[in-house]
């Protein structure tokens, strides 16, 4: 797994496909607080109630000038149904090359029922206008968590 950024470093660069049919860059931010957050797939428990959470604050996080983004490996076909069917507000972009994963660190292998496998880590970036992490989460546990990024952005 590629080391990713740590807080206070530049956030790296990136150009994805998004849900929305366009494209989603870093620079389409530039100037303002941003969230990503990374999720393992699509339309499973725990990335579908992150995926909600962050759907019900993102007015909040608009208001507190803060762009939402979450990003797997899913393909953007599967975004797509993912946003239709949970009515998500929340642009989701796709990272089928691994190339923002790998960037972010957050590509890398994951243990399950004692099965080793490559895979998202679940992680939250929280990038200040400056375009440097400001705050950063690992091993996220869904519960609560994107209320507590909301708190972050408002603090920054």
């Amino acid at each position: 797994m590629a080391k990713g950024p740590t807080e206070g470093e530049k956030a790296p660069a990136f150009k994805l496909p998004s849900a929305s049919g366009a494209d989603i860059s870093l620079a389409d931010f530039s100037g303002r607080k941003l969230v990503v957050y990374f999720y393992p797939k699509a339309d499973t428990p725990g990335c579908t109630q992150e995926a909600i959470d962050f759907s019900r604050l993102a007015k909040a996080f608009e208001k507190a000038g803060t762009g939402l983004l979450g990003v797997s490996a899913d393909p953007v076909r599967a975004l797509t149904r993912f946003r239709e069917k949970h009515n998500l507000d929340v642009p989701l972009a796709s990272d089928e090359r691994h190339t923002m994963l790998q960037a972010y660190g957050v590509w890398g292998e994951k243990t399950m029922f004692g099965r080793k496998y490559l895979g998202v880590k679940r992680t939250t970036f929280l990038i200040g206008p400056s375009g440097r992490i400001a705050r950063l989460w690992h091993n996220v546990k869904v519960p609560g968590h994107a209320a507590e990024v909301l708190a972050a952005a408002k603090a920054l």
